[in-house]
């Protein structure tokens, strides 16, 4: 399996951006996909996921403002972010989660958001 993801830019505050991640099988057929950041000298964190057929869980910090989901025939799966702040800047990374036959994560390559004030 393979995560492809696109997207990433310089934006300046308050501007938008959206983050695909194209998956060389059907999107559908994880448990979980997710996108996940990290910015320099942090930690990496969750910033939202689909469990399930569309339970969504995001970040305290980008709720409201940023939106995931998946098209099943585009086998992509988007982050829609609204009102970029400069702590949004991050390499953002999308993983994708297998749970049968064995439980199995797989990981995009990261693609960089920058946010200027």
């Amino acid at each position: 399996v393979q995560l492809q993801a696109s997207g990433g830019g310089l934006v300046q505050a308050g501007g938008s951006l959206r983050l695909s991640c194209t998956s060389s099988r059907s999107i559908l057929g994880f448990s979980e996909v997710a996108w996940f950041r990290q910015a320099p000298g942090r930690e990496r964190e969750l910033v939202a996921k689909i469990a399930g057929a569309a339970r969504t869980t995001y970040a305290d910090s980008v709720e409201g403002r940023f939106t995931i989901s998946r098209d099943g025939e585009k086998n992509t799966m988007f982050l829609q972010m609204n009102n970029l702040q400069p702590e949004d800047t991050a390499l953002y990374h999308c993983n994708a989660i297998l749970s049968f036959p064995a439980r199995r994560t797989y990981w995009g390559q990261g693609t960089q958001v920058t946010v200027s004030s």
